[in-house]
């Protein structure tokens, strides 16, 4: 579980904070360059000081055959702090300051804290957002569509490790709606956002584990 966890954690930052690094299907759906998708997520999340959502998320385990589903809660606000939460039955928070990630497992009774290299660091990821996208970054392939006021962006890194593909939906003023995950070994993690909020008044309080 921890480290199902500490992946899911890096690509919620790959996704969520860091498309500046990366780059519903219908019949009707206008496509978008593979740019003007990833400019637009770098645009949307440049422009928040700070977010704050509930989630749903449903844990496909295609060797067991299982869905687990779980809800919680997840923020981020600038500099350099992130904070991710799911309750019970399958309880876990996770804590990013800046490059040290602390992780509680409470049903397993563990508690551990990591120090990530300063370029994993919350503060490093979100300067590269504030720099307009030019040409697109190598070693993964990206489609994007607009349809019915959402843009979404399919990520599917070419190296073949961990991730197999990430899909983010997002509403035109930005706000996330659905984040899919597939990893190589067909194991699916899907989240819903829910009562989205973006910049509003967040403090240091909103963000530690008790």
């Amino acid at each position: 579980m921890a480290e199902f966890l500490h992946r899911l954690l890096a690509v919620l930052l790959l996704a969520v904070v860091a498309v500046a690094f990366l780059t519903t299907t219908s019949s009707c759906a206008d496509e978008l360059s593979p740019l003007e998708g990833l400019e637009f997520l770098r645009s949307r999340f440049a422009e928040m000081s700070n977010f704050t959502a509930d989630i749903t998320q449903e844990k496909q385990i295609a060797l067991l055959r299982k869905t687990i589903t779980s809800n919680g809660l997840v923020r981020f606000k600038r500099p350099d702090m992130f904070y991710m939460e799911v309750y019970p039955p399958y309880p876990s928070c996770l804590l990013l300051r800046d490059n040290v990630l602390t992780m509680l497992l409470p049903e397993e009774g563990v508690k551990q804290e990591t120090v990530l290299p300063p370029a994993e660091g919350l503060s490093h990821w979100f300067g590269l957002i504030e720099r307009p996208l030019t040409s697109l970054p190598e070693g993964i392939d990206v489609r994007a569509e607009r349809h019915d006021g959402r843009i979404t962006v399919w990520m599917n890194p070419k190296d073949k490790k961990g991730v197999k593909e990430i899909k983010l939906t997002l509403l035109e003023d930005g706000r996330p709606r659905e984040l899919v995950i597939v990893e190589q070994n067909l194991d699916r993690t899907v989240i819903q956002f829910d009562h989205v909020r973006t910049n509003v008044d967040l403090t240091a309080d909103d963000f530690h584990i008790k």
